[in-house]
């Protein structure tokens, strides 16, 4: 049945795409991915960027995302040149970056594009689909942004816009079907591609989580929340729950010659693929047995917040490791900053201050 919401959609829809496409033309963002309405005298966007962007832009913001998109398209300017790197060369240049699921599914679909399609992206939603690692969002945004397809491309600026456009009560996440089937009803055959774009900067630049400029919206006399004089409340949000908390031990060790030791993580799992330091098991309460024999310091403790718990390693350090172990690597500082997860980085840090300072 179509609700009200809906209803009302259908019937702004013409006036309201007008309005925010001409917008999209004045003020679009200049990214380092995107090909904008200024810019169309040659040819259309590169899937290979589109896809590439979307997938780095999935749980971190532009500004963070942009360094790493240059230097991955500096490396690997095409699809079949990413393909070609190693599992272990993709994952340090994406360290920082997080979810590092994220980079095993972008090498297996590079893989998947350079052997099975030929080096070319499938152009409509149910082929990108079919690619390893690429979901509904990925799939919309990159059949809508590079191949122009009339799809429904829904992140969290364009919900925070149809909650806002629509005055919906519904909290997230539970809010966030009627919010896609709104989101749809606003997609049309025109300029799909700048349609999909014209909302997520809408939503990052002026229907901003804080503090919205309803003043400049190009569809303010549109918008119930602005009517309702408190757009700020809108996407309503269930209460938090409070994450539980692991704990476990970090192990930094240095060698003789002040190298780290690195342990690779299971294939599998959080940070699966990943270097990191030396680490008991994440519960409730971690054995604390050192990997080798030293003269080990407290170095204390490092918070880090995943996205299902929270974690807080107690650090250990110690210089001279003569009983280095199979299992471990060793690099040196500069090369294990580089390619360390966050948390790791973190803990490294802490026991190296330690060090220094006994």
């Amino acid at each position: 049945m179509t609700t009200s919401a809906e209803k009302r959609a259908e019937t702004i829809r013409p006036e309201a795409r007008r309005a925010l496409l001409a917008w999209y033309d004045d003020n679009a963002r200049t990214l380092a991915w995107r090909i904008g309405p200024s810019d169309r005298s040659g040819s259309g966007p590169d899937p290979y960027r589109v896809w590439l962007s979307e997938v780095m832009l999935q749980q971190t913001t532009t500004g963070h995302a942009a360094p790493y998109f240059e230097r991955f398209t500096t490396r690997w300017p095409t699809v079949t040149a990413l393909a070609a790197a190693e599992d272990a060369e993709l994952m340090g240049a994406w360290a920082g970056l997080g979810y590092y699921a994220r980079a095993r599914n972008l090498l297996a679909c590079a893989r998947a594009v350079a052997g099975e399609h030929r080096g070319v992206f499938p152009d409509t939603e149910v082929g990108l689909r079919a690619l390893p690692g690429v979901g509904a969002y990925t799939a919309a945004a990159v059949a809508a942004i590079a191949f122009d397809r009339p799809a429904n491309v829904v992140d969290g600026n364009v919900e925070r816009v149809m909650a806002r456009l629509f005055a919906v009560e519904t909290p997230l996440p539970r809010g966030k079907p009627e919010l896609t089937r709104l989101a749809g009803r606003m997609v049309g055959e025109d300029r799909p591609g700048d349609w999909a774009q014209a909302l997520m900067d809408l939503g990052a630049t002026v229907c901003r989580p804080r503090q919205p400029l309803c003043g400049v919206c190009p569809v303010a006399d549109w918008c119930e929340g602005r009517a309702s004089g408190r757009p700020e409340q809108f996407p309503v949000k269930a209460p938090k729950v409070k994450k539980p908390r692991r704990r476990g031990i970090a192990w930094v060790m240095l060698d003789r010659e002040g190298r780290v030791a690195l342990a690779q993580r299971p294939n599998k799992g959080l940070l699966g693929g990943m270097a990191g330091l030396p680490t008991s098991d994440w519960g409730d309460a971690p054995a604390e047995t050192p990997p080798t024999e030293g003269d080990w310091l407290e170095a204390g403790s490092i918070d880090h917040v995943f996205t299902h718990f929270a974690l807080t390693l107690e650090v250990r350090a110690a210089r001279g490791i003569v009983e280095r172990g199979a299992s471990n690597q060793w690099a040196d500082v500069e090369t294990a900053i580089a390619i360390l997860p966050t948390v790791f980085c973190k803990a490294l840090a802490r026991g190296l201050a330690a060090l220094d300072e006994g």
